[in-house]
């Protein structure tokens, strides 16, 4: 029978996560919590009545079942049990399981049908939900600020899903809570492994260098065998934002594509015979390859070869060794324009046949007898004559923009632009130095400066030189603990540039419990507790709800004596600067009996203390002392929201 009535509460419990209210919103998880415990405890309560069992859920069968339900609601003290249940949720667990019993009997089991009496009895008990979040799509930047416990972390989960998936919040939340919060979790783990999502937390001494890019050093030592020990080299290393906006930039390209483009090619500079017209390159044009020189070599070099007449080596090694199929090839017409672009097919081959340029890999042109100034996009660098070489300043999204002003539409269905959307989430945003950390770069996150917006803005990097701006599919994700630090104090130039979501904390998540054979009414309890914060403190210093959740998982007064003693009240000190007395208020110890006070009162006798104090006048003074023994005593929690009801 145990392992029948386990079965039976589980699915009773996923039945109510399944079910919708009569606004077609399905319960949160307090309500549906609240319901299954209600259910548990309460009918051993009800007096004046025999029952063949107070088990609920030893009973399978919705016909027996409801002659239980009648018996149970002619029960004297029927509607004092209810009432302490918080919002009739005994009253309508009754209804709500014979219900289930039914479809379950049925074969149904779906959740989404339900009696009228039971639709109309949950729209009058007016449950509350986690949030309320209306329909529409959120901002490019936002934070959501509250007191610690509100569930600021994880709700960026879910707004980070919302906003790669481009579905309303609403509707993540309800899957949420229908389907489980693992399962977003787990959308969302899979979206930041695939680069979408990246996650960082400010802090006193994050900087520019961090976010943006700053200058780094690194030991040659580990790179050159031939170096000293300890050399030292610095070089220009992009921030954590800087290489997701990047990303966030790169054109996708489609796998298993006939052009032979790889993932993420790299791109090369390429002279073919020199600039401008010449044989070799008509050759290469015509017969899709690339080639170069130094013949005098032959066809294999090796690490023993002698460079020192006439160079090249670290031409060959790029042509030969480094360059992959897939990569980029733009070649050179002059120092500011190329003339063809194409993308490496095959690895490197000696033809032997030719009477020079004998170096050769195959290519696929995409475009060819060009004239394509590229200056700009090289941060108005000419191009050299040199062979080859990588072209770190243009992208791929670069050679689209190309591809696509030669009216090569045909690529397009290869190379397209990156139309997902990116979430950049920054946790603690208020504790770093938002002017340090943005820099100039502030401005870029405005809507409307994006990268491809009307007012689009684009600046040059101190350190590297490039121009950089901010994707239009990067959205900004903060949290804020209103604990460390008021929003009316945060950076004003930041305030402007987000939208804000507040998360206070919810009474209606939790639902009451029985612990130790007594009921516990949560709600209220924290209710009580962060009305009498926000009387002596403010509304920014309250405790959130989602510290309580951990009970529900262990029931026990050992579960809530640790809960208290080592994050609530700690917490509360933190709050009041160790100000004892206004804690006894928060915690109604002021009202209770000394045993289950959590801190104890005590007058020091001056004179008793020190003896004869002589001319020197000493007050009576009052010392405080954290009382272990309350922690185990469930009136010591029930006294804080009604110290009057349980003496």
């Amino acid at each position: 029978m145990v392992d029948q009535n386990k079965i039976l509460k589980k699915e009773y419990t996923d039945w109510l996560r399944r079910k919708k209210k009569a606004n077609g919103q399905p319960y949160s998880e307090g309500t549906v919590m609240q319901y299954v415990s209600a259910l548990s405890t309460s009918p051993a309560k009800l007096s004046n009545i025999e029952l063949e069992t107070t088990n609920v859920f030893e009973i399978a069968n919705a016909s027996q079942y409801e002659n239980m339900r009648k018996a149970m609601e002619q029960a004297k003290n029927f509607d004092l049990v209810n009432e302490r249940t918080g919002n009739k949720a005994f009253q309508y667990s009754l209804v709500y399981y014979e219900d289930f019993l039914r479809e379950r009997e049925s074969g149904l089991g779906s959740g989404n049908a339900s009696s009228q009496q039971s639709e109309q009895s949950i729209s009058a008990a007016g449950d509350l939900v986690v949030h309320s979040f209306n329909n529409q799509m959120l901002d490019k930047n936002n934070i959501l600020y509250g007191p610690p416990g509100t569930g600021k972390t994880y709700h960026t989960v879910l707004y980070a899903v919302s906003i790669i998936e481009d579905k309303p919040l609403n509707i993540i939340l309800q899957e949420a809570e229908t389907d489980g919060y693992d399962q977003i979790k787990g959308r969302f783990e899979s979206y930041k492994a695939s680069g979408q999502i990246a996650f960082t937390t400010f802090h006193q001494s994050y900087g520019y260098e961090e976010f943006i890019e700053g200058i780094k050093p690194r030991l040659v030592s580990e790179e050159k065998a031939d170096s000293e020990i300890g050399e030292v080299a610095y070089e220009i290393v992009p921030g954590l934002f800087k290489r997701f906006c990047v990303e966030a930039q790169k054109p996708i390209v489609q796998a298993s594509n006939n052009y032979g483009i790889r993932k993420e090619p790299t791109i090369w500079k390429v002279s073919l015979g020199g600039s401008k017209e010449n044989p070799v390159k008509r050759d290469c044009f015509n017969n899709n390859r690339i080639r170069i020189g130094w013949d005098s070599y032959g066809a294999t070099v090796t690490d023993e070869t002698d460079y020192s007449q006439y160079g090249g080596k670290m031409i060959l090694s790029r042509f030969m060794n480094e360059m992959r199929n897939g990569d980029i090839v733009l070649v050179l017409y002059d120092e500011e324009t190329i003339d063809a672009i194409g993308v490496v097919t095959g690895d490197y081959e000696w033809l032997e046949e030719l009477d020079d340029y004998k170096r050769s890999r195959d290519v696929n042109w995409l475009v060819k007898d060009i004239r394509e100034n590229i200056m700009e996009l090289n941060d108005n660098t000419v191009m050299t004559l040199g062979s080859v070489y990588r072209l770190n300043r243009i992208t791929l999204s670069d050679v689209l923009t190309i591809l696509q002003k030669q009216k090569t539409g045909h690529v397009n269905s290869v190379i397209q632009k990156n139309n997902k959307n990116y979430v950049f989430i920054i946790d603690e945003i208020n504790r770093g130095n938002i002017s340090k950390i943005f820099g100039e770069l502030i401005t870029l996150i405005e809507p409307t400066k994006r990268i491809g917006m009307p007012e689009e803005i684009m600046l040059k990097l101190p350190y590297s030189q490039e121009l950089f701006g901010v994707p239009s599919n990067v959205y900004l994700l903060a949290t804020m603990n209103t604990a460390d630090r008021s929003i009316a104090r945060l950076d004003t130039a930041l305030r402007r540039r987000f939208s804000f979501a507040e998360m206070m904390p919810d009474p209606g998540c939790l639902a009451s419990i029985e612990i130790s054979g007594k009921l516990l009414n949560l709600p209220k309890m924290l209710e009580t507790i962060n009305r009498r914060i926000e009387a002596l403190y403010d509304r920014e210093h309250t405790v959130g709800h989602t510290y309580f959740f951990e009970i529900y998982k262990e029931p026990t007064l050992e579960r809530l004596g640790h809960l208290f003693e080592h994050k609530i009240i700690p917490l509360l000190q933190e709050y009041f600067y160790d100000n004892y007395e206004k804690i006894r208020l928060v915690l109604s110890d002021n009202n209770k009996p000394e045993s289950e006070q959590f801190i104890v009162l005590n007058k020091v006798n001056v004179n008793e203390l020190f003896g004869n104090l002589g001319d020197l006048d000493l007050e009576d003074t009052f010392t405080y002392k954290i009382n272990h023994a309350a922690f185990s005593q469930i009136d010591s929690y029930r006294k804080i929201y009604d110290h009057n009801s349980f003496e």
